[in-house]
């Protein structure tokens, strides 16, 4: 059986269709530019040859680079790119080398990070370029490294560094902890009545209060059919 606890088996790569503009199309994330969100088809020639002019205009553009919408569009464009041709080479080539093989890497690899990510990279809360590093560490590390980067304010120099000690085979919350960072460490707030209550119970119960809201969470995050 799956193990089914919180955490466990989490989708670390993109579940929906390449380059389909689900979070640049979501108005919740984006407002009034969720209108203009861009898809592309890999499956069509027309789409993958606009995909090609978007990933030249990308590589050549300095303008949009604190554009983080502007920036997935770009990421989206070069996946596309890549799934449509067949390789990063062709990608390369399709663009007239404006963009290289390695730029079209980083950039689909953003666009193929999990749905939870790419949504704080499009509110700015991950700058893209620390993406292009969370993207770069495989499976649940990538959840680690960016929901740290988010609650302990990495630089995109330091996202970087962890990435490339998790790359070398350093446990992720080992290298996290090198730069200061205690993975799990979150701060809510919640309703005054609900934070005396949890104080009164994890203090007549002996227990921290980061173990009682453990317990709580791992209840509510159980799928339906095992409540």
């Amino acid at each position: 059986m799956r193990d089914q606890s919180p955490g466990a088996g989490l989708p670390a790569d993109r579940e929906e269709p390449v380059g389909a503009p689900v979070v640049r199309a979501d108005p919740a994330i984006t407002g009034e530019r969720a209108a203009e969100a861009v898809g592309f088809d890999p499956d069509d020639p027309e789409s993958v040859a606009d995909a090609a002019e978007t990933v030249s205009a990308f590589a050549q553009n300095t303008v949009g680079a604190e554009d983080n919408v502007y920036m997935l569009r770009g990421a989206a464009a070069c996946a596309a790119l890549v799934r449509g041709v067949g390789s990063y080479k062709a990608a390369a080539e399709r663009t007239d080398g404006v963009a290289s093989i390695a730029f079209i890497r980083k950039w689909a690899r953003v666009h193929d990070l999990p749905q939870s990510i790419r949504r704080h990279v499009a509110r700015g809360h991950i700058a893209p370029t620390a993406a292009k590093h969370i993207a770069r560490v495989p499976g649940e590390a990538r959840f680690t490294l960016a929901w740290a980067t988010i609650d302990s304010d990495l630089t995109v120099r330091e996202v970087r560094a962890i990435a490339s000690e998790v790359n070398d085979g350093a446990d992720p919350l080992d290298a996290l902890q090198s730069y200061g960072v205690t993975p799990g460490r979150l701060t809510l707030d919640v309703p005054p009545e609900l934070y005396n209550e949890l104080r009164r119970r994890s203090s007549v119960e002996n227990r921290a209060p980061g173990d009682v809201v453990a317990e709580a969470l791992t209840d509510y995050f159980e799928e339906p059919s095992e409540r």
